[in-house]
């Protein structure tokens, strides 16, 4: 009976051996798989954090790109806003300048010498323009004196020679003032189309870096929140994976203690059964 007990113990041991060994090694296996999933988990989430914060200062300097941009546009439309203001004023001084001159050169070439003064309108009214240079309205000013005579004389003839000379000197000195201010308002309005073409294409270009600087940002911010999103499962992760990791070393730790303590408890009895059954076979011995 001794005998069948101690084997009985053996094969109860062998068991619980078997049991300790089996786990003790699953659990040192997902331990280790553990160990490694929490590295790859920490390495990633620094990953996560150095792309969000990449991610952070690109969206800043996008931020900054765009408001530079539309401050030049904003910038550049207030000058070109002065500018055609300026065009406008300066290109109808131009065109009332031509209308006048134009206007007033007919009327001296019709006008006869003895025409009255009440007739030179047309020509006086051009030393009121901004345009008309000084010597200009000094000419047209000693015109105007020169035709002026007493109210219901006839003027005689070295007057009369003497007006239509100046008269003429005026009309060509006028006409010259003519072509002068029509080139003068070509060349305005040509400056005026190129600084119109050259706006139009600083703000087209402006529009179309503002447009890629913002579909730029959208796009780096929709990927610093994926970034963060995955950064924040990561860590959700890690610490699910700590937390087995923890158990299960705990669990390891305790079974190895139960495990050598039945061992030891079980070596005890072993060598308790074998003397036991040492003296009763000595006691058979002695009693045959």
């Amino acid at each position: 009976k001794g005998k069948e007990e101690k084997h009985g113990e053996q094969v109860q041991f062998a068991a619980f051996k078997q049991f300790c060994d089996d786990t003790s090694v699953e659990k040192k296996r997902a331990i280790d798989e553990a160990s490694e999933k929490i590295d790859m988990l920490k390495a990633d989430i620094e990953k996560y954090i150095a792309t969000a914060a990449r991610l952070t200062k690109e969206i800043a300097e996008h931020d900054e790109d765009i408001s530079v941009w539309t401050g030049d546009q904003k910038a550049a439309t207030r000058v070109r806003e002065i500018e055609k203001a300026d065009y406008d004023a300066l290109h109808q001084d131009y065109s009332e300048s031509v209308d006048a001159i134009q206007r007033a050169v007919a009327v001296l070439k019709k006008q006869s010498h003895d025409r009255k003064q009440a007739s030179l309108v047309q020509v006086s009214s051009l030393t009121q323009l901004s345009l008309i240079p000084e010597s200009a309205r000094r000419a047209i000013d000693a015109l105007l004196q020169q035709s002026q005579s007493p109210e219901g004389l006839e003027v005689s003839a070295p007057e009369a020679y003497g007006y239509e000379f100046q008269s003429q000197g005026v009309i060509e000195m006028l006409e010259k003032l003519l072509d002068k201010f029509i080139e003068e308002r070509t060349a305005l309005e040509k400056t005026e189309m190129n600084g119109k073409h050259a706006y139009d294409m600083l703000m087209q270009d402006l529009n179309a870096q503002i447009k890629q600087a913002t579909a730029d940002r959208t796009e780096k911010s929709e990927a610093k929140a994926k970034n963060l999103q995955s950064k924040a499962d990561a860590e959700g992760d890690l610490k699910d994976t700590s937390d087995t990791r923890k158990a299960d070393q705990a669990y390891l730790e305790d079974l190895t203690a139960t495990c050598e303590q039945k061992a030891n408890d079980f070596e005890s009895r072993q060598q308790l059964r074998t003397e036991e059954l040492e003296a009763i076979s000595k006691a058979i011995e002695i009693i045959s």
